[in-house]
């Protein structure tokens, strides 16, 4: 079992009336979390699912007395998949303020339906968190540094979820990314989003991981969809509410060279990307390697960010005549410019417009030889 990044001390720290909301990929483990911290803490819990109907009706009802009267006799209230009850942030809000001796858990998968409607009731009494499918930050802690520059390979054919990395055979791993791409991957945004064509989804899905590190035309992917532009920008948008993919934007100071109207997109998995393109094959056999790398790169950037509660923005910066960087951090220290290399560079040395015109930010070449701190 892999020990994740959050633990019982989340919980722990919680006060009685204030909520804990988790969220993330689906099968990122989340449940499988929230259950074995729930195993070593003491007091009344109830565990239930936002399909249950009973659930549903009595968070949906707005009803205090209701709520308070099934809910305030527990210490620890965990519901899972939240996103499955209508106007879910209403319902919990009610079961924060009215259940004074009450911590409240709750998990779902997709943000658009758990994060925007959960967030302005539960303002002020919630802890909200993301949980990714397994990081470098996670995985080294546990196997060590030597483990890891050994499964490398296997990481960036496969990816991060939970299962995949602890599937004993190839065979299984691919077919496990394969359920995850046609049972799970989509279930949210067709379900909640009614969207009459999901067949253009897919494809368009297609296509973005065919793009990973270039910018993406929503025009250009109209066309060839036979889409029109806006309906190309919401479909990128519920992928990304989904925990499908991540954007990123062009950094600039309103230089005229700089490209700053376009973004990037990534998958938050790298295994994902690669059942989308039904391409497993070993990096000797694959022309798309330093896609991979960067891909890999930048989302472990992300976790670990994330998980190390480092506050930035994030941004590639590309000019007009071609030079470019893969990932800019803009912190209170200052900026820091990151260029993701497969193979080491002796001397590596910053685009002449960019050490031009940024000459105090610092700058590094990340490689397999070096890339483990970077990913902590």
């Amino acid at each position: 079992m892999i020990e994740r990044i959050y633990s019982r001390q989340e919980v722990d720290q919680l006060k009685a009336g204030r909520a804990l909301v988790l969220y993330g990929p689906r099968r990122a483990g989340k449940t499988f979390l929230i259950e074995n911290i729930l195993k070593t803490c003491s007091g009344k819990i109830f565990t239930g699912v936002g399909e249950d109907r009973d659930i549903q009706a009595v968070l949906e009802s707005e009803s205090v007395e209701k709520i308070k009267s099934l809910f305030s006799f527990y210490d620890i209230v965990f519901i899972d998949e939240a996103q499955q009850i209508r106007d879910v942030g209403t319902g919990l809000k009610l079961l924060v303020d009215h259940c004074k001796n009450t911590k409240l858990i709750a998990t779902g998968s997709s943000s658009f339906e758990l994060s925007e409607k959960v967030g302005e009731p539960l303002t002020g009494r919630k802890k909200q968190h993301i949980l990714y499918p397994v990081s470098i930050k996670e995985l080294s802690a546990q196997l060590g540094p030597m483990a890891i520059k050994q499964k490398l390979e296997n990481l960036l054919i496969f990816g991060m979820y939970p299962e995949i990395l602890e599937a004993e055979s190839v065979e299984e791993k691919k077919e496990l990314l394969i359920e995850l791409r046609d049972s799970y991957l989509l279930r949210d945004i067709l379900k909640f989003e009614n969207l009459k064509n999901p067949r253009k989804l897919t494809q368009l899905l297609s296509l973005l991981a065919f793009q990973v590190g270039k910018e993406v035309s929503f025009t250009e992917i109209g066309q060839k969809l036979e889409m029109s532009k806006n309906t190309v920008s919401r479909y990128i948008e519920l992928l990304e509410k989904s925990f499908v993919i991540q954007r990123i934007s062009g950094y600039a100071k309103n230089l005229r060279n700089e490209i700053t109207k376009s973004c990037r997109f990534y998958f938050l998995d790298i295994g994902i990307r690669n059942a989308v393109i039904n391409n497993f094959n070993n990096l000797e056999l694959r022309n798309d390697t330093g896609e991979l790398w960067e891909n890999f790169l930048f989302m472990e950037r992300i976790k670990a960010n994330h998980y190390s509660k480092r506050y930035l923005n994030t941004y590639f910066w590309r000019t007009y005549s071609g030079q470019e960087i893969d990932l800019v951090e803009d912190t209170a220290d200052g900026l820091f410019a990151f260029e993701f290399k497969w193979s080491p560079k002796k001397k590596p040395k910053a685009p002449t417009a960019w050490a031009k015109h940024y000459p105090d930010a610092g700058y590094k070449i990340v490689h397999q030889n070096n890339f483990l701190e970077f990913c902590t």
